[in-house]
C-alpha cells in the first residue's frame, strides 16, 4: 500500500568542503580516548544511570548533550538533573546559552570537545548524556552540514535567502523552494523542520552545491554519521524500556512538572509575540500553553502579570481557562510521547543504518518495581559492566566492527533516501526503509490498511454486478 519515489542516481562524490570541521578523527597510533555516551529516549533514566555510573569509577564527569538544556532557564520543563540529584558529580553545559540564541549542532560540538579534552586531560572519565542524538552524532562523526557553511563572510541568512528570492519568513515556501532546487534533499527532512530548510537553501545560495551531493558520495557514506572516524573511543549505553512504560512514566512525569512550578516557568518566557522555532521556546511544553497564556493575559491587569503572580492560583473555576489548560496539559503529554518514538527510531536507525554499537539495556522490569535495588541490578549493574570491558578492551564485548559490512551499510545508508507513500494513511510520506517498515507494524497503519482492502472489494463487487 505504498508508492515508492526512488532517489536520483548518486551524484558526484563531494566537494573538498565536506572534510572541514574540527572533529578530524586522531592519528592511527595509540589508541584514542575512550568516552562513555548513554543514549535513550525522554524518561528513559539516562541522567539518573549517568550518575550512578560515578560509584563505579572514578573521575565521572557528565557532560549534557540535550538541545534543550543547554539554555537558561525553564528547569522544571526541560527536566534538568536539580542539585542534589547530582550527588557532587560536575555536570557541564546545563544552562550555558541564553535563551533567546540559536544553538546549532556544530556550536554544541565546538562547546562540548574541549570540555571533554579537559576532563580527560585530569585523568576523569567522560559521560555524555542526552536525547538529542543529532547532538551525539556532531560529536563523534567527522561529518557535519553546518562545516560546510561556516564561512558567510558577514552576510546574514536573509542575504543568501534574497538572492535566490525567499523571505526569510516565508516557511511553506521554503520547502517548495527546496523541492524545486534539490527534491533528494526535500525528501529526507520534514516540511515543518524550518531550521534545517533555511540551512540547506543557505548552503545553496552560497556555494551553488547541493546539499544532497554532500550526502550520497562515496566519501560521505564512509563519515556522515559514521563513529568510526571519531577523534573518541566511545562506548553507547542505550537505555530502554517497552513504549508503553515510556508512556506512563512520561505521563506521570508532566503532571509532577505541574506540581512542580511548570506553569510559571513558562510564563515567565511567555510573549505573544514570540516564534516558537528559535532558542528555548522551541521546547515542548512553551507553545502548547499558547492559547491558555493569552487568555490568562487577558484576564490580568499589565501590573499584575509583571510581578510574576503565581499561575498555580489561577482561578480554574473558570471553564475557559481550565478547558484550555486541560488541553494543553493533554498536548504536552501527546507530544513528549511522539518525541519518544521519534528518539527510538533516531537509535535503531543508527544501530542498524549507520554502524553503531549501541549496548541495549532493557529497564522495563526497573520501572514496574517500586525498590531501588532493581534500578541498580538491572541498569546500572550490566552498564558499569559493560563501561568496565570497554576501557579495558575485552574483545568480548566488541560486536562486528561496522567496516566489516561496507557493503550493507551502504545500502542502508542510501534507503535513508528512498520516499514511501502510504495509501492508506492519507498519502503519509515515510523516509528511508527503518521508517516505513516501521510504520508498517503499527495498529493504526493495519486497521487503515484492512478498511481500504474491504473498500476495494466492496467496490470490485459493485463493478461485477453493474
Amino acid at each position: 500500500m505504498a508508492h515508492l519515489a526512488a532517489p536520483a542516481s548518486p551524484p558526484p562524490s563531494p566537494s573538498p568542503m565536506a572534510d572541514a570541521g574540527d572533529s578530524s578523527p586522531p592519528p592511527e597510533s595509540g589508541r584514542r580516548k575512550a568516552v562513555v555516551v548513554v543514549m535513550g529516549a525522554t524518561g528513559a533514566g539516562k541522567s539518573r544511570l549517568a550518575v550512578d555510573l560515578a560509584g563505579h569509577f572514578a573521575g565521572v564527569e557528565v557532560v549534557s548533550a540535550d538541545s534543550m538544556q543547554v539554555y537558561r532557564g525553564l528547569d522544571v520543563l526541560t527536566n534538568k538533573v536539580p542539585l542534589h540529584e547530582q550527588k557532587g558529580v560536575p555536570h557541564h553545559l546545563l544552562s550555558v546559552i541564553d535563551p533567546s540564541v540559536e544553538f546549532t549542532c556544530r556550536d554544541f560540538r565546538h562547546h562540548a570537545v574541549p570540555i571533554i579534552e579537559h576532563i580527560l586531560d585530569r585523568g576523569g572519565l567522560p559521560v555524555v548524556v542526552g536525547g538529542t542524538n543529532f547532538y551525539i552524532q556532531a560529536l563523534v562523526s567527522p561529518f557535519l552540514f553546518e562545516d560546510m557553511a561556516e564561512d558567510m563572510q558577514g552576510c546574514t541568512l536573509s542575504d543568501h535567502l534574497d538572492d535566490i528570492g525567499l523571505a526569510i519568513d516565508d516557511a511553506r515556501g521554503g520547502y517548495e523552494q527546496l523541492k524545486e532546487i534539490d527534491p533528494i534533499a526535500a525528501q529526507r527532512i520534514h516540511p515543518n523542520n524550518h531550521r534545517k530548510i533555511k540551512r540547506y537553501l543557505e548552503l545553496y545560495a552560497t556555494t551553488g552545491a547541493l546539499p544532497s551531493h554532500l550526502f550520497q558520495g562515496e566519501a560521505a557514506e564512509d563519515k556522515w554519521g559514521r563513529p568510526n572516524n571519531s577523534r573518541f573511543d566511545c562506548c553507547f549505553l542505550w537505555v530502554d524500556a517497552d513504549l508503553q512504560v515510556l508512556d506512563n512514566y512520561v505521563d506521570g512525569r508532566v503532571d509532577c512538572m505541574i506540581n512542580d512550578g511548570l506553569l510559571d516557568e513558562v510564563c515567565n518566557i511567555y510573549n505573544p509575540n514570540a516564534a516558537y522555532t528559535q532558542g528555548l521556546r522551541q521546547a515542548i511544553g512553551v507553545r502548547e500553553f499558547d492559547e491558555f497564556f493569552r487568555l490568562y493575559g487577558a484576564n490580568k491587569e499589565p501590573d499584575e502579570i509583571k510581578t510574576g503572580s503565581s499561575t498555580s492560583m489561577v482561578d480554574l473555576h473558570d471553564d475557559k481557562m481550565k478547558s484550555l489548560l486541560n488541553e494543553a496539559v493533554s498536548q504536552l503529554k501527546a507530544n513528549t510521547r511522539r518525541l519518544v518514538r521519534r528518539q527510538r527510531r533516531r537509535l535503531h536507525r543508527l544501530n542498524k543504518d549507520f554502524g553503531w554499537n549501541l549496548h541495549r539495556i532493557d529497564a522495563t522490569e526497573a520501572f514496574h518495581c517500586t525498590t531501588g535495588h532493581s534500578w541498580d541490578i538491572k541498569v546500572v549493574q550490566p552498564c558499569a559492566d559493560i563501561v568496565r570491558r570497554f576501557l579495558s578492551k575485552d574483545t568480548a564485548l566488541a560486536c562486528k566492527n561496522s567496516s566489516d559490512d561496507i557493503g550493507g551499510t551502504r545500502g542502508a545508508s542510501r534507503e535513508l533516501w528512498t520516499q514511501y507513500v502510504c495509501e492508506a494513511c492519507n498519502n503519509r510520506v515515510l523516509r528511508g526503509a527503518h521508517e516505513w517498515e516501521q510504520h508498517k507494524q503499527g495498529r493504526g497503519h493495519r486497521k487503515r490498511t484492512q478498511r481500504l482492502k474491504q473498500k476495494c472489494k466492496i467496490s470490485a463487487a459493485s463493478e461485477v454486478e453493474v
